[in-house]
């Protein structure tokens, strides 16, 4: 087969929809290299994504970067169109205006709808652009890809679209958190980002959506002799956190770190004692399985993605109330059968979420098509 992508994140974004498009971008070239590829982005000047998956590159003419945008959303199919793929598949949300140029068969990856369920928490503009190109791409998509069943029904719901016109297809994550690391490793790690000696680990944009507070809250509740670690991009959300913490005199306990790179966050995940994942609202939820992956015990929601993603494998708490996280925290802290237990689990969860289960679940759907 011949199949195109908007690549656009690939080359763009170092994490979140950016690791998701490189990871389906290698896994097909690994495990289909019959196939050719092609990749459509406006910048595609980047070093995120190897030289070797990147042979056949499609950029517009031009240096203006609000014509590269306008060619992105309404040229791009022109351009799709030459190369005339058996597939095109838009990994992040969108179909270009003009796709019907094309005869290829039209696939979109959604991966959430937050816009939809927690719309204070963007712009009205946005809320209207957002709607307009994903509520495009679904109704002309000829197969959508959902990330989560939480995210299909929420498809189903928001914009009416036929429950078998969806598939679930589940993310992974790269294999750097299952890989063995030295003390050497873990001493470097410490040093360079001046690590607590025990602490709980959050991963993702420092927003209120994540929901970090509450984690903070529940150190402070049950005095736990832990500090907090936040690894993400800062928003406003954080002066909160630090206005909390000031206020109860446990801002010392407090770290924040963000530019981590890929290959140091594996480690900082390893040397956790918790992950806690708070989230009130996810479309997949990948840093569960990163923990998974790194061998810590996960807390997490008992609702929405998370929970499904989570499945047995972790602690699943009322994330807007600190003590339930707290009691949870506890127990792993104090039950060194339950932690192990959990361990156990996830590593076995973990598979479902393989590369391998990926890629495959991924390419029957292009064959089916």
């Amino acid at each position: 087969m011949k199949i195109a992508f908007d690549a656009k994140r690939a080359f763009s974004n170092k994490s979140g929809l950016g690791n998701y498009s490189r990871n389906i971008i290698r896994a097909l070239h690994e495990y289909y290299p019959q196939n050719s590829y092609y990749l459509f982005s406006p910048n595609p000047e980047t070093d995120l994504l190897e030289e070797k998956y990147r042979t056949n590159t499609i950029s517009p003419k031009t240096k203006n970067s609000i014509l590269k945008s306008y060619w992105r959303s309404f040229k791009m199919g022109n351009d799709i169109a030459e190369i005339n793929p058996d597939i095109y598949h838009g990994l992040s949300n969108e179909l270009p205006k003009n796709i019907a140029k094309t005869k290829a068969k039209k696939i979109v990856t959604i991966h959430d709808l937050i816009f939809l369920k927690l719309p204070h928490l963007y712009k009205c503009v946005d809320r209207k652009i957002y709607y307009k190109k994903f509520k495009f791409a679904c109704d002309n998509a000829d197969k959508i890809i959902a990330t989560s069943i939480q995210t299909k029904n929420d498809i189903i719901e928001e914009f009416k679209i036929n429950p078998e016109k969806i598939e679930v297809v589940y993310q992974s994550c790269n294999l750097d958190f299952s890989q063995k690391y030295s003390e050497k490793d873990f001493d470097r790690i410490r040093k360079k980002y001046n690590l607590p000696e025990k602490y709980i680990l959050t991963v993702g944009t420092i927003e209120e959506r994540k929901n970090a507070l509450q984690v903070l809250k529940a150190i402070f509740y049950f005095n736990f002799d832990l500090d907090y670690v936040l690894v993400g991009r800062k928003t406003k959300y954080l002066n909160e956190i630090i206005a909390w913490a000031e206020d109860h005199k446990i801002k010392h306990k407090l770290h924040v770190l963000n530019n981590v790179s890929n290959e140091d966050l594996p480690i900082i995940y390893k040397l956790s004692k918790v992950f806690a994942y708070p989230s009130i609202y996810e479309g997949f939820g990948i840093p569960i399985i990163e923990a998974f992956s790194s061998e810590v015990p996960v807390i997490t929601a008992e609702f929405g993605a998370c929970s499904e993603i989570a499945g047995q494998a972790a602690l699943k708490v009322d994330v807007f109330n600190p003590k339930s996280i707290g009691l949870a925290i506890k127990n792993i802290l104090e039950d060194e059968k339950l932690k192990l237990e959990l361990i156990e689990k996830a590593k076995l969860r973990v598979k479902d979420f393989s590369i391998e289960n990926m890629i495959k679940n991924l390419y029957r759907v292009y064959q089916n098509l």
